[in-house]
């Protein structure tokens, strides 16, 4: 049962969307830290042991630390999680706006703006903390970790673009997106003075991401495009069929001008069909509008 069950999981993450990889990284990780941290008790080590693996993967706020010593914590803080409600909540958040992102903006943005929305939580979250004052006795010791700001740059993310997209909640009934991204960025700015600061602004740091990024794009600038770009080599070159792919394709370059023009094409036909969802609703859509959704969310 055991081996089928991990069959699965590896079956889920070499076949799974890009959501399901990331969801399946964040509990591979959340295991790891919690089975260390039981051996660590098991064998009676001492408190800064325990919280080793703890400090080697969560993002510092020392900028001398950060850089000298942690860069990859950039990255590996966005997965790491201790507590069990932490990850249960950032998972469950992160599932729900990250079927819909999917849907509508595909694969790669979904991608995109995880990783860069959790970067730009970090970076945020170590700026504020190396310039305002009521923080400089905490700098050496405050950490980050949690893809809270990750999960907040996807939620925004699409509700900046789908801002009247409507989802039904328990108790309050019908909402509009816009209206549940606002309350959960009032919500982290209100509560910076409350407790796990760093934690706060580092959410607020993603959902700027978000923000951004999607207003951009809606105007035709794709602001994660080179990180798309450098994620498409790094796929390329640790693929095994990279080399025959190259072999058999030879696609004429469009001119920048031809593919600036497909490109302002293609987001016009997008904002229309966005447009309709937003007045009308997903039903009101024709199969062709569908079928043509469904295509473009797949670039």
């Amino acid at each position: 049962m055991n081996t089928s069950l991990l069959a699965d999981i590896k079956k889920a993450f070499k076949h799974g969307n890009a959501l399901t990889r990331i969801v399946l990284v964040n509990c591979a990780v959340f295991l790891l830290v919690n089975l260390s941290n039981l051996l660590f008790f098991l064998f009676a080590a001492d408190a800064s042991t325990h919280l080793n693996l703890i400090k080697w993967l969560a993002v510092p706020a020392d900028l001398n630390v950060l850089l000298f010593h942690k860069p990859w914590t950039l990255l590996t803080y966005m997965f790491l999680h201790e507590g069990f409600f932490h990850i249960l909540s950032n998972m469950i958040m992160l599932y729900f706006g990250g079927q819909l992102f999917i849907e509508y903006l595909g694969e790669k943005k979904f991608t995109s703006t995880y990783f860069l929305g959790g970067i730009a939580g970090a970076v945020l979250y170590i700026l504020v903390f190396n310039i305002f004052p009521v923080f400089s006795t905490r700098i050496g010791n405050s950490i980050a970790l949690g893809a809270s700001a990750s999960v907040l740059a996807v939620f925004v993310a699409v509700a900046t673009y789908l801002p009247n997209f409507t989802v039904n909640l328990l108790l309050l009934g019908t909402v509009r997106l816009k209206f549940i991204a606002l309350f959960l960025v009032m919500l982290d700015l209100i509560s910076i003075d409350k407790g796990n600061p760093g934690g706060h602004i580092a959410h607020l740091g993603g959902a700027m991401y978000g923000y951004f990024a999607m207003t951009q794009l809606r105007k035709g600038r794709d602001i994660a495009s080179p990180f798309d770009t450098l994620v498409q080599k790094m796929k390329l070159l640790f693929s095994t069929k990279s080399q025959t792919k190259l072999k058999v394709a030879h696609k004429k370059a469009k001119s920048d001008e031809a593919y600036r023009a497909a490109k302002k094409s293609k987001q016009e036909a997008i904002d229309l069909i966005l447009d309709k969802i937003s007045k009308s609703g997903y039903e009101s859509l024709t199969a062709q509008e569908k079928e043509e959704l469904f295509k473009m969310s797949k670039d």
